[in-house]
């Protein structure tokens, strides 16, 4: 137990420790798109984009929770960096579908892993010999200018044309691939999340080997939370309230050091010093850590009531999908109320609280944030089967 904590406090602390290199490289990213190399490599240097890789493969394999903690502490400084950082760990937890042997034929030992692409089937590939043909354009891929591999997900093509599943649907495979077999197209022009540089990309009929490649909700090689059909979503989506959470945090932060040194352009007085500014913070704090105490909980529960034949549906999973929407919503919540109470000041990129109201309303765009996942919870409580995977 005592190691395991160490191992935690170890990537916090390292976590920590980026967040003044991330706001030095803040105008740097901003202007190009995407997290600058010599920041991407402190970003890797720290792990942040192997969170979830398995232990059998060389990878720290942590806690959802500890995970969470570590995209919070870097979104709070900038959430693009976080984003990456999901999106990677979101490939690390496929890799849980791969044998140790052919892992470490791909990332190597110890293992080079940063990640990026796409779950959206919009691709194809065509069985040959050995493995696919692949092709198609996929978009936002979060993280494709710091990655050396991708994901793909895409829809089984014969020559009969599509495969279909039992229950009448597309069959689909999901494939990994290195970075040099893409085209990166630069399609990234967006009001929030600038940094991510989630542009799409092109496979041209490439080829990629059948131990490269599975089947998603098949079960997987590897045992587990993280790597579960029915908890992987968990362990990845609680990543997306961590930069929402974390980005409200940031949000707070640069409210109130606003606060302490600016009036508006009617007054004087300091905002600090003003009792309706005094409750619109304390109404924030209350949303932000509220927010924050519900998910970990839930998670938490999720995490020791897991079994590999828990109920369908899960109450435990439920309140764990449930929190993890409510906490996208009421971080993007928290961080409207700052950004109204602090007038004028707001509009200003100087304070830093502009680029987290931006940000932050894209973060609540992701699926985890969508309302009908309360609409999945609501049937999970009444003890009706969600019409949605995973719960």
């Amino acid at each position: 137990m005592q190691v395991k904590h160490s191992i935690a406090e170890k990537f916090l602390a390292d976590a920590r420790s980026l967040a003044p290199h991330i706001v030095a490289a803040r105008k740097e990213m901003d202007g190009e798109r995407h997290i600058p190399d010599s920041l991407a490599k402190l970003v890797d240097k720290a792990g942040v984009y192997r969170l979830f890789l398995p232990a059998s493969m060389g990878g720290p394999q942590l806690h959802p929770i500890t995970a969470y903690e570590v995209i919070e502490e870097v979104s709070k400084a900038e959430a693009s960096v976080g984003w990456c950082g999901l999106l990677s760990n979101g490939g690390a937890l496929f890799t849980g579908n791969f044998t140790p042997e052919a892992a470490s034929k791909m990332f190597g030992v110890p293992p080079d892993f940063r990640c990026a692409g796409s779950f959206r089937p919009i691709g194809e590939s065509r069985p040959v010999p050995g493995g696919y043909r692949v092709s198609g354009q996929w978009d936002y891929a979060s993280g494709i200018s710091n990655a050396n591999w991708l994901f793909v997900n895409s829809r089984i093509i014969d020559d009969d044309g599509p495969r279909m599943t039992e229950a009448g649907r597309p069959a689909t495979v999901m494939l990994f691939t290195p970075i040099e077999t893409a085209t990166v197209h630069d399609t990234w022009h967006v009001v929030g999340l600038c940094g991510t540089g989630s542009n799409d990309f092109v496979l041209d009929d490439v080829f990629v080997p059948e131990e490269r490649s599975f089947r998603l909700y098949d079960p997987p090689l590897e045992a587990g939370f993280l790597y579960h059909p029915r908890t992987m979503l968990i362990a990845i989506w609680v990543l997306v309230s961590a930069v929402a959470l974390g980005t409200a945090r940031g949000a707070m932060d640069a409210f109130k050091e606003m606060a302490s040194g600016s009036g508006t352009t009617i007054s004087t007085t300091l905002l600090r010093d003003r009792p309706q500014v005094q409750a619109k913070v304390g109404e924030a704090e209350a949303i932000i850590s509220g927010a924050r105490s519900y998910l970990l909980d839930a998670v938490a529960s999720a995490w020791d009531s897991f079994s590999e034949d828990m109920p369908t549906p899960s109450p435990e999973l439920a309140q764990a999908r449930l929190a993890i929407t409510h906490s996208i919503h009421q971080a993007a919540r928290a961080v409207d109320i700052l950004f109204h109470a602090a007038g004028t000041n707001a509009i200003h990129r100087s304070n830093g609280l502009e680029r987290r109201w931006r940000d932050v309303h894209v973060v609540v765009q992701h699926g985890a944030g969508l309302l009908s996942n309360y609409e999945f919870g609501g049937q999970a409580m009444m003890g009706l089967r969600p019409n949605d995977a995973g719960w």
